[in-house]
């Protein structure tokens, strides 16, 4: 295989969890070609992500959804010019599959492959859109396993300003649906039910805002959720009031803390990825915190928000293009630093 940079199409491997994404992206083209198989209904029946059942699913689609997605694009495979895939953080059988299809195709191509951190997919989704920010720029990371500030210097150059200390945004969500008996994806049906609560007929705190940092915790607010649902009605608008109050808790904590780390920085340009930058409310509520303010929110258009092979073809391209590539070894990393990475020379 050759050391030369990668200027030709890149395709793209998506496998972390429960939803297969395959994407192909050419540099100085933007995005050809995307698709994604979410996992959804075959986890519904267990209220969360079955690991084994979510690899051998893996196994199933990826091969034919990587043709798909080729063929999508208008090309063979041997027009492309690099593979990029997703090597963690993320469950370790589910990383092997896309890992392992990832090598087998760039060693019979003989062009270069290379593992994307997921989180780094995230970070760098929103330069995927029209006008895409430029570094140095604050992003928010919040997922189903990460909330997270991070400062970008540049590509690979990134330092982690605040972490959670126990769940996560996307998580706090999903284990609060589930405890009031909402269906399976929880996150997303409580923000929709939130859209139904009545303002201020509950109120919860806004967790680790009443002193400095920007490291989020979200279990005692969990609880809170639990003690108000148990003492409750148990009524339909009332879970609704207590998804609205929820919501807005969570909201109101990300805003807080997304406006301290662009004053702590200086910066002036917001990244929002993740799952959770889907959410309608985060969203609204942090361009207005940013015309108000005079800091631009920068948003990946939904289908980004979630995991996705688009953001991980991206990625990889920007890495392998400049010259970056690892050997034909199988790695994944279940748990990986996004501070680790290496940085790519502007």
């Amino acid at each position: 295989m050759s050391d030369r940079t990668v200027s030709k199409p890149v395709l793209g491997i998506e496998s972390s969890c429960d939803e297969t994404g395959v994407a192909v992206y050419a540099p100085g083209r933007g995005l050809l070609a995307h698709r994604l198989y979410s996992q959804i209904r075959l986890h519904a029946d267990y209220g969360g992500v079955v690991p084994e059942l979510a690899s051998r699913d893996h196994v199933r689609k990826l091969l034919p959804l990587v043709r798909e997605t080729v063929a999508a694009a208008g090309l063979g495979l041997r027009e492309l010019g690099g593979v990029a895939y997703t090597a963690g953080p993320g469950l370790v059988g589910a990383l092997l599959v896309g890992a392992a299809c990832a090598r087998a195709l760039a060693w019979a191509l003989d062009v270069p492959a290379i593992g994307v951190h997921h989180m780094e997919g995230h970070l760098l989704a929103p330069l995927l859109e029209p006008d895409p920010p430029a570094p140095p720029f604050v992003a928010l990371l919040v997922s189903g396993g990460h909330s997270m500030l991070v400062h970008v210097a540049g590509i690979g150059q990134y330092r982690l300003l605040g972490d959670t200390l126990d769940d996560a945004a996307g998580e706090a969500f999903d284990k609060t649906a589930k405890l009031m008996g909402l269906p399976y994806p929880g996150g997303p049906t409580l923000a929709r039910l939130a859209e139904q609560g009545r303002a201020g007929a509950y109120r919860f705190a806004r967790p680790m805002t009443d002193r400095p940092g920007l490291d989020f915790s979200f279990s005692g607010l969990k609880t809170q959720v639990l003690l108000a649902w148990r003492d409750s009605d148990g009524g339909e608008q009332t879970r609704a009031d207590i998804a609205r109050a929820f919501e807005e808790a969570i909201v109101d904590t990300l805003t807080i803390k997304c406006r301290r780390a662009l004053e702590a920085t200086g910066a002036r340009n917001l990244v929002i990825a993740g799952g959770v930058g889907a959410n309608r409310r985060l969203r609204a509520q942090l361009a207005e915190a940013g015309a108000r303010e005079g800091f631009r929110a920068c948003f990946p258009r939904l289908e980004f928000c979630t995991d996705n092979g688009a953001m991980i073809a991206l990625a990889g391209a920007l890495r392998l293009a400049a010259g970056q590539h690892q050997d034909a070894a199988i790695r994944v990393f279940p748990r990986w630093e996004l501070a680790s990475l290496p940085a790519v020379a502007a």
